[in-house]
């Protein structure tokens, strides 16, 4: 088995690069794919670690997107394959560094007002060489106790609606897409379902508006995504020729319901042949832009 969707510490999971490979050798998986939102940072000692830990790795980023989407829905965007040394993609990443450590320092204004003490050396200490995300603050509230678990954080302060709630920047759709092919990736729709539109069938119809802006495909295997939509998500890529990719989404302890490569409640199983198609989707897209 594999898992095509995971974060480390460089982001907002609980694990280092060499740690995540270290669980994937005790549970028998043969690769697994490093997707941080918004940073390549930990993808060169991912790459270097896999040989020592005799998996294969699989560089990636995991991108949020600025788009209108009902019922409070989110779109992200994998790059999966991509190539870590792009200079676009750098210079895109490290924009979107900035901007969330602006969105941090919001956030602990918010905070401060609202009589919570938290600071922001505290969060960059939290955060170490990762990029500061909601979890970090999570945990020194939960540190300091302020709350009583990470979650009461989030539905107390931290979630969409609540009262330090800060968004972040976002790019849209075309320069996702495009920051994506430059670095020589593939733009993998991640958990399709959590767009929140009232049916599969609208779902599909913008997972095909986003084909002719550059999607190369979606995850049809994620954890508690239900049977009904990846049988649907399988027959649409058969039959439009989408590359399909599937992963845990795993956190570590942050989000301890999700297990490495099982997902949540062992409800996921990533054959070794999605990543061999994704691999000859890549191929074939990147021969011919060459050619």
């Amino acid at each position: 088995m594999i898992d095509l969707h995971m974060h480390s510490t460089y982001s907002d999971g609980s694990q280092t690069p060499e740690q995540l490979l270290q669980e994937a050798k005790e549970l028998g998986l043969s690769a697994i794919a490093l997707t941080d939102h918004d940073t390549i940072d930990g993808i060169p000692e991912f790459m270097e670690l896999g040989e020592k830990y005799g998996i294969r790795t699989v560089p990636g980023v995991e991108i949020s997107v600025d788009t209108k989407l009902p019922n409070n829905g989110h779109m992200h965007i994998l790059g999966l394959l991509i190539d870590p040394n792009s200079t676009e993609l750098k210079n895109t990443l490290n924009y979107l560094m900035e901007q969330r450590n602006l969105r941090a320092e919001k956030i602990i204004t918010k905070l401060n007002d609202l009589n919570v003490d938290v600071t922001m050396q505290e969060l960059l200490d939290e955060a170490g060489e990762g990029a500061i995300g909601r979890p970090h603050v999570a945990k020194i509230m939960l540190r300091k106790g302020i709350v009583s678990s990470i979650q009461e954080a989030f539905d107390i302060y931290l979630a969409k609606g609540k009262p330090a709630y800060m968004d972040k920047m976002k790019l849209d759709e075309n320069d996702a897409f495009k920051m994506i092919h430059d670095a020589g990736g593939l733009a993998i729709l991640a958990h399709p379902h959590f767009m929140h539109y009232d049916t599969i069938d609208e779902a599909i119809e913008r997972i095909m508006d986003l084909r002719e802006k550059g999607l190369d495909g979606f995850e049809v295997h994620y954890s508690a995504m239900s049977q009904e939509y990846t049988d649907r998500l399988l027959k649409l890529a058969e039959e439009e020729g989408f590359a399909i990719s599937g992963g845990s989404d795993y956190h570590g302890t942050n989000k301890d319901t999700i297990k490495m490569g099982t997902g949540n409640n062992n409800d996921l199983a990533v054959q070794e042949s999605i990543l061999e198609g994704l691999e000859a989707f890549h191929q074939l897209k990147y021969a011919a832009v060459s050619g």
